[in-house]
């Protein structure tokens, strides 16, 4: 029987999200734009977990 094939199918567009129940997200993107953990998920809440949609609203 052949092993599954691994591939990095989901990765990218997994990078692409922010989970906002996930602290270690939203932690990495508060440090990231110098924001509190409290205020990416509130901005996740508003708008999305679109990563680009998240950073450009932080970034205010």
């Amino acid at each position: 029987m052949a092993t599954a094939k691994k591939t990095a199918r989901g990765r990218k567009q997994d990078r692409a999200r922010v989970a906002g129940g996930q602290d270690y997200e939203v932690r990495y993107e508060a440090r990231k734009t110098g924001r509190s953990a409290a205020s990416v998920k509130k901005v996740v809440k508003k708008v999305g977990n679109s990563r680009k949609r998240v950073e450009t609203r932080l970034e205010r």
